[in-house]
C-alpha cells in the first residue's frame, strides 16, 4: 500500500508562486510514476502534470505549461508542484497521484487533497 500525504496550499494572489509537496510512504512507494491533478468546484478533475521514475520525463496540461514545474527527490520520497503566475482559474483542490506501472492509465494511489487559492 502507498501513502500520498500533499502539503503547501494555501491563499495567494494572482501573479504569485506556490510550492505543492506530496511525500510518499509505503512499501512500494520508492519510484513510481507520480502526478498532479486538480478539482475546481462543480468540475471534473483534471490532469495537471506527471513524471516518470527518475524525474527526466515530465508532462503537462496545455492550461499550465510553462507555468507549473513538476519535480521529485526520491532520496526524500516527495514529488513538488512548483506553481508560477497564479491566476484565479487554478483555484482548486490538487491532489497527488501515484501509480504502479508507467504503463498503466489508472492511477492506483490519491492523496488527500490541498486547496490552492488564487486571488484577483
Amino acid at each position: 500500500q502507498v501513502q500520498l500525504v500533499e502539503s503547501g496550499g494555501g491563499l495567494v494572489q494572482a501573479g504569485g508562486s506556490l510550492r505543492l509537496s506530496c511525500a510518499a510512504s509505503g512499501r512500494t512507494s520508492i519510484g513510481l510514476p507520480m502526478g498532479w491533478f486538480r478539482q475546481a468546484p462543480g468540475k471534473a478533475r483534471e490532469f495537471v502534470a506527471d513524471t516518470n521514475w527518475s524525474g527526466g520525463s515530465t508532462s503537462y496540461a496545455d492550461s499550465v505549461k510553462g507555468r507549473f514545474i513538476i519535480s521529485r527527490d526520491n532520496a526524500k520520497n516527495t514529488v513538488y508542484l512548483q506553481m508560477n503566475s497564479l491566476k484565479p482559474e487554478d483555484t482548486a483542490v490538487y491532489y497527488c497521484a501515484a501509480k504502479l506501472s508507467a504503463l498503466r492509465s489508472i492511477w492506483d494511489y490519491w492523496g488527500q487533497g490541498t486547496q490552492v487559492t488564487v486571488s484577483s
